[in-house]
């Protein structure tokens, strides 16, 4: 198995460095810092979706220091597109960690990075081999995808997580894990992909079980989607937007929407507009399809409103500093 296992990480070591993707940006100039944002952008999110965001992040926050003293609106504001919010409260808090507990020095051991909020085992996994040069097994989708095929691991079974994490520990070397850690990842992206893997092109074909078989296909029942219907009043005067911070631990948390009117009833907080227009759309989350109906009322100024709710009337100048839901920022792009 020993021999086996080497022969499994030369072969993906010397693919890296003839085909794997050094050009993508979290690539260069590589720190803790820089590996932690990409992971946890990366999560849930392909590169070519991440790519632009990690871009315009590490503009605004370039390393520990610069995000230190971020407040947790300020990066949600960069996150505003992305999606899965919470990744973004996650990285205000780690790095709320790390300034106090690591005096802004980024862990460099799994035991700390574990505890990190938003960090599991193969995120602290990736920050240990790709930024330390410390040997470490990884386990995302892609590394999955490449053991179980190379092993005909079967994913229904209850005991197949346990043991792609024992051949992922098996295979991962103890010399140049950057490289292989890097090109196991692009194997996973590029060649062995989810519907059409390129045996061909593989540099595990001569080891792998399962290389040029068909495709086990399984037919997952799909799960309905949930819908939903929002409806919302979204009040604005030549200059500003009245928006409320969603504190609801649900999705959206933390980001500023206009003012929700449970169930479509007519509110009460809102003086006549001088003009009004409404706007009906859908949108789909991961796990939910909403159907969002706006009241748009168009106001000369700003005005006084009594509520229990956090809200903040918002210089128009100002919208992209604060954190928003796709679908509303759409609609408010479109009166900026």
């Amino acid at each position: 198995m020993e021999t086996r296992a080497r022969k499994f990480s030369s072969s993906i070591h010397n693919w890296y460095l003839q085909n794997g993707r050094k050009n993508l940006p979290w690539r260069k100039n590589i720190t803790p810092y820089r590996v932690w944002i990409s992971e946890i952008m990366l999560q849930q999110t392909q590169v070519k979706t991440v790519i632009p965001f990690y871009k315009k992040f590490m503009l605004r926050f370039p390393n520990l220091k610069a995000i230190s003293e971020a407040t947790e609106e300020e990066i949600l504001a960069l996150w505003t597109g992305l999606g899965f919010y919470r990744r973004a409260k996650n990285i205000y808090a780690t790095k709320e960690i790390i300034k106090n507990k690591y005096k802004n020095k980024f862990p460099s051991n799994f035991d700390d990075l574990i505890k990190l909020p938003g960090i599991g085992k193969s995120t602290a996994g990736a920050i240990l081999s790709i930024a330390y040069k410390k040997p470490a097994p990884i386990l995302d989708a892609n590394v999955k995808r490449v053991i179980s095929r190379h092993d005909d691991i079967d994913l229904q079974d209850k005991k197949s997580l346990a043991n792609l994490w024992h051949m992922s520990e098996t295979y991962t070397p103890s010399k140049k894990i950057f490289e292989y850690t890097q090109g196991i990842m692009d194997v996973g992206a590029i060649i062995c992909s989810n519907k059409n893997p390129m045996c061909s092109d593989c540099p595990l074909t001569s080891s792998c079980k399962t290389a040029f078989k068909e495709l086990k296909i399984v037919n997952k029942s799909k799960r309905q989607k949930r819908k939903e219907k929002l409806f919302f009043t979204l009040a604005h005067s030549k200059s500003e937007f009245l928006l409320f911070r969603k504190n609801a631990k649900t999705y959206w948390e933390s980001l500023w929407i206009p003012y929700e009117d449970k169930n479509g009833l007519s509110n009460t907080i809102f003086k006549e507009p001088t003009h009004s227009n409404t706007k009906k759309f859908k949108h789909a989350l991961s796990h939910l399809d909403l159907e969002i109906t706006i009241n748009i009322f168009d106001y000369k100024a700003p005005f006084a409103i009594e509520t229990n709710l956090e809200h903040q009337w918002i210089k128009k100048s100002d919208i992209h500093k604060y954190g928003l839901p796709k679908p509303i920022k759409n609609i408010i792009d479109s009166h900026v």
